[in-house]
């Protein structure tokens, strides 16, 4: 095994083969995950830059075989320099590029794309350990990636409905009502960190709206139980809890 891995990490065209299949397979399992989710990068992009990456490497490689092969003459005639680094950490800084691009801030004060972007930017560098040889690396990270974005997830989702810290949209008839519902929310024992208005007058089917940032009580820290009480106020339209 070990020696087929050695001949697999010397540069020929069976290996590059391999190492852009690895790349495009990495890529393509955490793109499925994204791309089910409807998330804005999706199967095909997270296997271009994986398969990107893995190509910049290989070219590094290439490169390196032909200045100190075929065209070592031309090299030591001319004193050409090679860093092998260039072209891997300009790969780095174009995703840097894209993944900003991914990221937006969306409605209630919320971001949105920041775990597509650095899933991206994790694709990538598995991409660059695919071009290099790197098999052990790819395939531990391949496996930590897709347990983070999709058994992770739903467990994130579930701590966070157990902190007694929670962000409430609320929709209402107008701005005097806020004060009836920050009563009603320290009734419940919570306590009301800041109050954040969004629209002040009705827009077409849209109520004025504030965003509640609380601590529910250390003996009743149900997130269901707040939002039941908010939403049972008959000035209340509607009530959403963020969760970022």
């Amino acid at each position: 095994m070990g020696a087929v891995l050695q001949r697999l990490r010397q540069f020929s065209f069976l290996s590059a083969l391999l190492r852009l299949l690895l790349a495009m397979l990495s890529g393509g399992v955490v793109g499925f995950g994204r791309s089910q989710k409807a998330r804005a990068a999706g199967f095909r992009t997270y296997m271009l830059i994986s398969i990107g990456a893995a190509m910049a490497v290989l070219l590094t490689q290439y490169q390196y075989a032909m200045l100190t092969g075929p065209w070592a003459d031309v090299v030591e005639a001319v004193g050409m320099k090679f860093d092998a680094s260039r072209l891997a950490s300009s790969v780095i800084t174009g995703i840097g590029f894209l993944g900003a691009g991914i990221i937006m801030k969306v409605a209630h004060q919320q971001v949105n794309g920041l775990t597509t972007s650095t899933g991206l930017f994790a694709t990538m560098v598995m991409g660059l350990a695919a071009g290099a040889g790197f098999y052990e690396g790819v395939i531990m990270a391949l496996i930590l990636i897709v347990l983070l974005l999709n058994v992770m997830s739903p467990l994130e989702f579930a701590f966070k409905r157990r902190l007694r810290n929670i962000t409430l949209n609320v929709e209402f008839n107008g701005v005097d009502d806020i004060a009836r519902i920050t009563r009603a929310i320290e009734k419940e024992g919570a306590r009301v960190y800041d109050i954040d208005v969004e629209r002040t007058e009705r827009k077409d089917d849209r109520y004025p709206s504030a965003i509640f940032i609380l601590q529910l009580a250390r003996r009743n820290h149900s997130h269901s139980g707040m939002l039941s009480s908010v939403a049972e106020l008959p000035c209340v339209h509607s009530v959403q809890e963020l969760i970022s």
